[in-house]
């Protein structure tokens, strides 16, 4: 458990299979049966009418930077949007519905069902069921934090696949956010965005103990996670749950103008060097994957580019890209592909937030967190990919 090395066991054939079957029972079953399909349409206008509803607030306060009439002509169509006033105060109102859910305590019954689809499936303990089907709806430090008690005795096949499901899924707040920035591009984003973050579930769990097989000699984690009440009543739950939205949209705020800004300066050095970009080469090493997700030949280089950028960047740039280009040199098809692919939180500066949070919660493991944080990012990419592979598999071509 000290060593650096990852552990090198039999392949566990049970999980593959389990993880392989799962992936595209789920995502055959999202995509593909009617009353499924019907329940993502309700959500796709479930979150048009957040979007319009949160734009009734924003316009109220911020005026013609978010919606109301402009009082000047729009030269250019477009030139008018304000990242930071039209599409990131949704993560608000999303902030205050996740904590009424929570106190109403809907969101924790469906954190407990997935949890034990997950734990049948795969034979893995309770705490690390319970933290991967919590990270379909929150974040990568949320999700470990409600199993903190085990943080300290779960197995290291166990530890690395929470870390794993952690970068592999998005939020629900930030699954709101890009179905409202991708949906004149890719055909019910909501109900994409909600089949993937699903599909990563397992997805992920495959990644990780394939990267790092279970130990049967191990022990497991025992018990069963509580997601204890938080909230004394719904307006505490609003007013709370709005003041946690608030920290995570400065966060993403301050994330964006900076790694921006650093992606930015690195180009300029190594512009003038070698003539390449960090978006040129991450795209150059992305594109195998590109490929092996199903999308033409002709395409690959548009759509492993945008991995690139979700690499060194983040997803949001790249799902912001994907909107403002209007998905221009990709098939509907692919657009769909690219939707699945890019929904994780598989960058450097998830993989730095992640590993900071978890090694405060577990600060015997600190240096084995550490460890596993890039590995992690790794086989949270490769299960990522998985996810793009099965939607592709399932998609007329």
């Amino acid at each position: 458990m000290r060593g650096r090395r990852l552990a090198r066991r039999p392949v566990p054939w049970r999980i593959v299979l389990a993880g392989l079957l799962a992936q595209v029972l789920a995502a055959a079953l999202l995509l593909h049966v009617p009353p499924l399909r019907r329940a993502f349409a309700w959500a796709g206008a479930g979150v048009d009418a957040l979007s319009r509803a949160t734009r009734e607030g924003t316009s109220f306060v911020f005026g013609y930077l978010v919606g109301a009439p402009l009082p000047y002509a729009e030269l250019r169509p477009g030139g008018s949007f304000v990242l930071f006033f039209q599409a990131l105060p949704l993560i608000l109102v999303v902030g205050a519905l996740s904590a009424l859910l929570y106190h109403w305590r809907i969101l924790p019954l469906v954190v407990r069902g997935l949890s034990v689809l997950l734990r049948r499936a795969f034979g893995i303990s309770g705490a690390c069921g319970f933290s991967v089907a919590a990270n379909v709806f929150v974040g990568s430090v949320e999700a470990p934090l409600l199993i903190r008690s085990w943080l300290a005795t779960m197995p290291r096949a166990e530890l690395f696949a929470v870390m794993v499901a952690g970068l592999a899924t998005i939020s629900g707040n930030m699954l709101v956010v890009y179905a409202t920035i991708i949906a004149p591009v890719v055909p019910d984003a909501a109900g994409q965005l909600l089949a993937a973050s699903l599909v990563g579930a397992p997805a992920s769990i495959l990644a990780a103990m394939l990267m790092i097989p279970p130990d049967p000699a191990a022990a497991v984690a025992g018990g069963e996670p509580e997601m204890p009440p938080l909230y004394d009543s719904s307006m505490e739950a609003i007013v709370r749950g709005t003041a946690d939205g608030l920290q995570l949209l400065l966060g993403i705020m301050a994330s964006l103008i900076v790694f921006v800004a650093l992606v930015a300066l690195l180009d300029m050095i190594l512009q003038p060097l070698t003539g390449l970009t960090l978006r040129g080469i991450a795209g150059w090493l992305m594109w195998p994957l590109a490929f092996a997700m199903g999308i033409p030949a002709a395409e690959a280089a548009t759509v492993a580019s945008s991995l690139g950028v979700k690499l060194v960047v983040n997803e949001f740039v790249s799902y912001l890209e994907l909107a403002t280009s209007g998905g221009a040199g990709l098939s509907e098809r692919s657009r769909v592909i690219l939707t699945w692919a890019l929904c994780g939180f598989t960058n450097f500066a998830s993989v730095g937030i992640m590993v900071g949070g978890m090694s405060l919660m577990c600060t015997e493991r600190r240096g084995e967190i550490v460890r596993l944080g890039l590995p992690a990012l790794a086989a949270g990419t490769i299960a990522c990919c998985m996810m793009g592979a099965t939607v592709g598999l399932l998609s007329p071509g």
